[in-house]
């Protein structure tokens, strides 16, 4: 019996022992390595997977933007405080206006009349000593030869980052980077989402897309069209008149007619430098398959470089030891300067030497994490992730008093996106129709329903996706605007009652239902009831149910019975394309701060079930589209004024859309995070944030406390079950082989 009780003794020992360290560990909840808090890193998040694309040539999405504007640098960039947004120049010397010559090639006066321009000739100088980040496909040896851009398979299989390679190496950006970069548009290889907008204004992109295209199908005639290994397709092979590098460091860039517009396409990332030593690099067998691509481990000169790429993981940048370190800017607006966000000034830029994002699949454990302190910046890209915790803090006066208490940021500003409900107009009953008289029935049908639905409400009842109702397209900030001013009010939705904007009352809309021939929601010829569909681009989850039953309801306010047709967005996009739907939910976000951006979304030949533009509304108006003409041409002033304005109110009478509501821009930061400014355009910010460590590292330890009742807990429960076991055994110990207990 002895031996028994020293075994269970020594078990219990053992088990409260392994118990205790198993309980130690679990009072420390980061996420993150033990010294992490110390380190100049700014931890976030990316939502649910790690970015489509990283090449800038094929990236468009959002979140591929946490990456592509830290790394690759268009000749201009937004300043990063000033509002209207207004260009800088980024990898150019400045920001250049074009010169205008007509079709015999002759220059003519800046204020030529649109139609004599035959061209505008953008001449941008490049900024000389900037270098590219230490990349493999830059290494040469002591002849001068490429060290990596001729291997053979054995040698490929022993690499998988760009980071495993002895040798790297770097070199000057140099004007021609641009010109090969624009030639890329022309490809066949990967996905250009702006090849159709690039070869309506750059001269001869579209024929060099042929010959792109006749070439690469030489070049991969008798290979397997399924393998991931093709050819390097080396641009440099075929000249493009429209893009040029007369100098070293002048980009040359010829633009048909006048457009205005492209001066903002030249600080996004499609106009990014590609240096062609990184596609023929990438273009060596074997590498596509281990995923080592440009649109993994992209090739730049901006303030960071990636340095791990765990697909649907995580991805980490680093500070590009090559970046010359642009200054901090010093202007801003007087609400910068009083919140300290100028404080920086001059200073060279970046100042964090790292950035983690980390994938979260999940929006409790990623809130968790920021609200813990483990997340700097909860969504690296994100500019609305704010304003769910601003709603909190008003539903909780213990919450805001626990989110004061921690400093949380919660930047709110007005930005330039939208969300409306559209009309196809393409429709029969909700569109043109065949004739005036039903022209004229669907336009007043469409004025009913947007009387009916009412932003304001929305605005209230989901507070989290809150912004301001919309009178317009055009969102406040952007030239032409009149939002907030009694002149931009859209009288045929609301009024002004003693100098406030209201709503119209629902009978206007029940009278306007009248005039179009449904009394109380009936066809009044055959007394049916009006249905209409209601097509919504994702599923109708739980979370998603509450907005569109919100929908359904607004429509019932004038007796329309709106039947949901919800759908993955794959499957919203075939029926539009094919204009099989009727009344849908639609965003935007700008691509950059113009009218025309905003204003294009109308314009008829766009139409996306015609021709697969971003006209979802299939919008047709001879007027309107001939002052589109005229807009894309107008530099800001009086005359695009009055253009814009003619438009605006062309689009409010005719109601294709009911103008929805612009939302608020909001990102979640900790207070140990400087020189944050959430801007939908601006999208480079990661050079300007700068992290207090000694704070955070303060915060994580007040917010982050080790528990310890729950081990006082469990060393009483084992030591109180040692104590009994021990006991038994002594008594068994005593017993006979009755089971009396002996006398000692």
């Amino acid at each position: 019996m002895g031996g028994d009780q020293t075994r269970i003794g020594s078990w219990l020992a053992r088990g409260a022992g392994a118990l205790l360290a198993l309980a130690l560990a679990g009072c420390n909840n980061s996420p993150w390595p033990h010294d992490a808090a110390g380190e100049n890193t700014i931890y976030t998040s990316m939502i649910e997977n790690t970015p489509r694309h990283l090449d800038p040539t094929a990236s468009y999405w959002s979140n591929d933007t946490a990456v592509t504007y830290q790394v690759y640098e268009p000749p201009y960039g937004y300043h990063y405080f000033k509002r209207p947004f207004e260009l800088v120049p980024k990898t150019a010397q400045q920001v250049v206006a074009p010169f205008y010559v007509d079709k015999d090639g002759r220059r003519l006066p800046d204020d030529a009349p649109a139609d004599q321009i035959a061209e505008s000739i953008y001449e941008v100088p490049i900024k000389p000593g900037i270098r590219y980040q230490p990349h493999p496909a830059f290494a040469v040896d002591g002849a001068g030869r490429y060290r990596y851009h001729a291997m053979k398979p054995e040698e490929v299989a022993n690499y998988d980052s760009p980071m495993d390679f002895k040798h790297q190496g770097t070199r000057e950006l140099v004007a021609e980077d641009f010109v090969y970069a624009i030639k890329r548009h022309a490809t066949t290889r990967i996905t250009t989402p702006i090849f159709g907008v690039f070869s309506e204004y750059i001269v001869g992109l579209r024929e060099y897309s042929e010959v792109v295209k006749k070439a690469d199908a030489a070049m991969r005639e008798g290979l397997d069209p399924a393998s991931l290994d093709k050819p390097f397709l080396d641009f440099r092979r075929w000249p493009l008149a429209g893009a040029v590098a007369p100098e070293k460091h002048l980009l040359r860039i010829r633009i048909k007619g006048k457009y205005p517009q492209w001066k903002y396409w030249m600080q996004m990332t499609f106009l990014a430098p590609v240096p062609w030593e990184a596609d023929a690099f990438y273009a060596q067998p074997g590498l596509a398959e281990k995923g080592v691509s440009l649109d993994t481990w992209p090739v730049g000169t901006g303030p960071y470089m990636v340095t791990e790429y765990r697909k649907d993981r995580r991805i980490v940048m680093e500070r590009n030891p090559n970046y010359r370190g642009e200054p901090y800017p010093c202007e801003g607006t007087a609400q910068d300067k009083a919140q300290g966000l100028l404080d920086d000034c001059g200073k060279p830029t970046p100042f964090v030497d790292k950035v983690v994002a980390t994938v979260e699949r999940e929006g409790t454990p990623q809130r968790n994490k920021f609200r813990d302190g483990y997340y700097d910046l909860e969504v690296y890209e994100r500019t609305d992730t704010g304003k769910s915790y601003l709603v909190e803090m008003l539903d909780s006066d213990r919450v805001r008093a626990d989110y004061e208490r921690k400093g949380f940021n919660f930047p709110q500003y007005n930005d330039v996106n939208s969300y409306w409900i559209g009309f196809n107009m393409l429709d029969p009953v909700l569109g043109w129709g065949e004739n005036v008289q039903a022209r004229e029935r669907g336009r007043k049908l469409r004025q009913a329903i947007a009387i009916a639905i009412d932003w304001d409400e929305y605005s209230q009842i989901f507070p989290k996706k809150a912004g301001t109702t919309a009178m317009s397209p055009l969102p406040a900030g952007i030239f032409g605007s009149r939002e907030g001013t009694p002149e931009g009010v859209n009288t045929y939705t609301h009024k002004l009652v003693d100098g406030k904007v209201v709503r119209r009352p629902i009978e206007d809309a029940r009278k306007l239902m009248v005039e179009a021939g449904y009394p109380d929601g009936r066809d009044a010829k055959t007394g049916a009831p009006l249905v209409l569909n209601y097509d919504f681009y994702a599923p109708p989850t739980p979370e998603r149910k509450p907005e569109i039953d919100w929908v359904v309801k607004q429509f019932r306010k004038i007796d329309i019975q709106l039947e949901v047709r919800a759908t993955d967005n794959n499957q919203f996009q075939d029926k539009v394309r094919k204009g099989k739907h009727q009344v849908f939910w639609l965003g935007w976000n700008a691509d950059y701060p113009d009218a025309e951006n905003f204003l294009f979304l109308f314009y008829g030949p766009n139409s996306k079930s015609v021709s697969d533009g971003e006209n979802t509304q299939n919008y047709q108006s001879p007027d309107y589209d001939k002052l589109f003409l005229q807009l894309k041409t107008m530099e800001d002033g009086p005359e695009k004024q009055a253009i814009i304005d003619k438009m605006v109110r062309t689009l409010q009478e005719d109601a294709p859309i009911s103008m929805g509501f612009f939302p608020y821009a909001s990102a979640a930061t900790q207070s140990w995070v400087a020189n944050t400014k959430p801007a939908i355009l601006v999208r480079d910010h990661g050079r300007y944030l700068k992290v207090d460590i000694a704070k955070r590292q303060a915060s994580l330890a007040a917010w982050n406390r080790p528990v310890w009742w729950p081990l006082v807990l469990l060393a009483a429960v084992v030591l109180a079950a040692w104590l009994y076991i021990r006991g038994a055994l002594r008594r068994r110990e005593r017993m006979n082989a009755r089971g009396e207990l002996l006398r000692t």
